[in-house]
């Protein structure tokens, strides 16, 4: 019985020893929970630096002076001296369309205008002496009329006659195409001995493309959210996919004022308005529908206070609930209210500044923007140390009063100098 009761003694004791110890990890867990955690965060000066506001677009490259060459008569290309890529002058000759149909429509009009002046040539001089007759009462009303009818047919006739030539030779003109300008062959649709259709009213075979290659423009669709900083006269560099190292300069000259809008009625639809930029003359030789990147530079700012782009986020502000019936309020109180919550309750933009290892929560105003840096028009002072990164931290983590801890920067990372 004595050894039961050793035995019941140790077992009472070592159960007790390890409920001890339980009790002590379910305290020191529990203090643990309640020690606030310190967020490790990268930190950034607010410096006053240059800020060049940018609006990025893609697009092509392409001629600002091109002309379609379409003939306005039909037949077959009898002679084209030119290729593609050929250099040509203001009426140099383009190509020529076969002229026998209409050499001989010519013939026939011709001798249609002949007929026609003979007829002329009898009728004026029969309808003079019965005018003349007519008013000395020689002769009566009725032959006056019939004389007078066959000369005004007579002239209608001549006038129909002389028109239909003055086109036919018009239509034979038109055989023969000749450069409207100074260029170069850009486009050749067409070969030699393939027939092609000319119309007057509606276009005919599109044959070739004359364009001035020394004069090249850059043409992209810019967002609708983003035209309306664009501007004539904005300086654009312009990155082209064959000259990946090099870059060109160009000049906005022309917005749209009508959008053009692709996947309409999908979720992808998008509205753009088209933007073209004059290249200025440098060391590129640009080719028509080369694709391009254009950077244009709406807007400079120098000597402003800035932060890294990645500092600004979004809180929504902490509303106190106030204890106690609301008051009775008119109408026109309500929506006064109603209002000013609504104001109350839009998301802020803020950053963090770092203050003696604790971060607060600062509401800014922000103004331009580059890739890396914006400008707070209110809020900060010069050289306040606010909070860059993490993107988590930023985001996620750091609430106003947060402690924090800076990390080091990285000696190998070069930054881009502030303005004195």
């Amino acid at each position: 019985m004595a050894k039961n009761g050793k035995k019941t003694r140790k077992k009472i004791i070592i159960f007790s020893g390890l409920g001890l110890v339980l009790i002590a990890l379910v305290v020191i867990v529990f203090l643990g929970s309640k020690k606030e955690p310190i967020v490790t965060v990268q930190v950034e000066k607010a410096q006053r630096r240059t800020v060049t506001q940018v609006v990025t677009a893609t697009g092509k490259i392409q001629p600002e002076v091109q002309v379609k060459i379409t003939p306005e008569v039909s037949g077959e290309i009898v002679a084209l001296p030119v290729k593609e890529g050929y250099v040509v002058k203001k009426g140099d000759l383009l190509m020529k369309i076969k002229p026998d149909f209409y050499v001989a429509q010519r013939q026939q009009f011709a001798a249609a205008l002949l007929q026609a002046k003979s007829a002329l040539t009898k009728t004026e001089p029969d309808f003079n002496r019965m005018e003349s007759l007519f008013k000395k009462g020689l002769a009566s009303q009725a032959d006056y009329d019939q004389a007078r009818a066959a000369y005004e047919q007579s002239k209608a006739a001549y006038a129909q006659a002389e028109a239909s030539l003055n086109q036919a030779e018009e239509s034979l003109r038109k055989t023969t195409i000749t450069s409207p300008m100074d260029g170069t062959v850009s486009q050749l649709n067409s070969e030699l001995g393939e027939r092609v259709l000319g119309t007057v009213q509606f276009q005919g075979t599109d044959v070739m493309t004359i364009a001035d290659l020394s004069r090249m423009e850059a043409r992209v669709d810019v967002s609708e959210n983003d035209v309306v900083l664009v501007a004539n006269g904005d300086t654009a560099r312009i990155s082209v996919d064959a000259f990946p190292d090099r870059k060109a300069t160009a000049v906005v000259y022309e917005i749209a004022n009508t959008a053009t809008s692709k996947g309409l009625g999908t979720q992808e639809e998008v509205t753009n308005f088209q933007v073209k930029m004059r290249v200025l003359p440098g060391s590129l030789t640009l080719r028509p529908g080369m694709s391009m990147t254009a950077d244009i530079e709406t807007m400079t700012k120098h000597n402003i206070l800035c932060v890294p782009i990645q500092s600004l986020t979004t809180r929504m502000p902490k509303t106190d609930m106030k204890q106690g019936a609301p008051e009775e309020q008119t109408p026109m109180a309500v929506t006064t209210t109603t209002a000013k919550k609504k104001e109350e309750n839009k998301a802020q933009e803020i950053v963090f500044v770092v203050d003696n290892g604790v971060a607060k929560s600062t509401p800014v105003q922000r103004g331009i923007s580059d890739d890396q840096w914006i400008e707070v028009t209110g809020g900060l002072k010069d050289s306040v140390l606010v909070v860059s990164g993490t993107y988590k931290a930023i985001n996620r983590e750091l609430e106003d009063g947060s402690k924090v801890r800076v990390e080091e920067p990285r000696k190998d990372v070069k930054k881009k100098p502030a303005e004195g």
